[in-house]
């Protein structure tokens, strides 16, 4: 009985969330070591699932980097990084375009499996992500950065009730393909779309001021605190990227940007669905 009732308060406290996100675009962005040949756990899928049934309208964007090192090694080719960003050839793009494609199917697969309506595409299908090549100093190949995205697509998606499975291609002036940074793509939609919320899942808590502890999570941060904590250098090394791409979508017109630990069972439902969250949430 006790465990009954506490499943109702649960439902109860989530209600109010329901209520005030139903009919808003929500953009979900994970990537990174988590997201390899098997897709993405189930219970992460299972929490986008949740918020599509709750009405909302839930867009993911995945990445696959374990995937395409794996596959450019069987093929002869050396990963290179500079600054974070992948050297990318000709092949690597058609290496980095195939791997993706089929973390996608099976991201898409495993959601239809569980009663949901998902649908897969790049970046580059029906020109969505249009990029210009990116300009670090050394020449990265095929590397793009996004200059504008075509919601077109996307928005009839969500309109039928689909969830958008949205892998980082993006096309050039050239016509060429060219691979983009995830973060940057799911922030570029998240503004196109005039998103709720912007969720970034990572493998930490969120933004922590002394990362060997995990009581020090900063539950809320402004924009401009963000930068005074990277000028400190609190915020540094992998985390400066993503507090960079969560501060764009704010600035771009964002209610709301999420760092959330992956690794929390139904991190995405508790930070979105509770009043206390679990992750570090970044406001205007």
């Amino acid at each position: 009985m006790k465990n009954a009732i506490r499943k109702s308060e649960v439902l109860i406290e989530a209600l109010p969330h329901i209520k005030k996100f139903a009919g808003k675009v929500i953009v979900i962005k994970y990537g990174g070591a988590a997201v390899d040949e098997k897709g993405i756990e189930n219970g992460i899928l299972e929490d986008i699932i949740f918020m599509n049934y709750a009405g909302m309208r839930p867009i993911l964007i995945h990445g696959g980097g374990p995937l395409i090192s794996k596959r450019m090694k069987k093929a002869g080719l050396e990963p290179m990084f500079i600054q974070g960003r992948r050297v990318t050839d000709s092949r690597t793009v058609e290496i980095l375009d195939k791997a993706l494609h089929t973390i996608n199917r099976k991201i898409v697969h495993a959601m239809r499996a569980m009663g949901a309506k998902a649908f897969g595409l790049s970046g580059r299908d029906n020109k969505l992500i249009k990029v210009k090549k990116l300009k670090l100093g050394p020449d990265l190949g095929f590397v793009g950065e996004v200059t504008s995205v075509d919601t077109t697509v996307v928005k009839r998606l969500i309109k039928d009730g689909m969830i958008p499975v949205i892998y980082p291609l993006g096309v050039g002036r050239d016509g060429n393909t060219y691979n983009v940074n995830a973060d940057d793509v799911a922030s570029g939609i998240a503004i196109a779309l005039k998103a709720e919320k912007f969720a970034l899942l990572t493998n930490v808590r969120g933004i922590l001021k002394d990362k060997s502890d995990p009581k020090t999570l900063c539950n809320t941060l402004t924009v401009s605190e963000v930068q005074k904590l990277i000028k400190m250098k609190i915020i540094d090394a992998g985390m400066i990227p993503k507090a960079l791409s969560c501060m764009k979508a704010i600035k771009g017109g964002v209610k709301k940007a999420h760092i959330l630990d992956a690794g929390i069972p139904h991190a995405l439902l508790l930070e979105i669905f509770t009043d206390r969250g679990v992750g570090t949430e970044i406001v205007k």
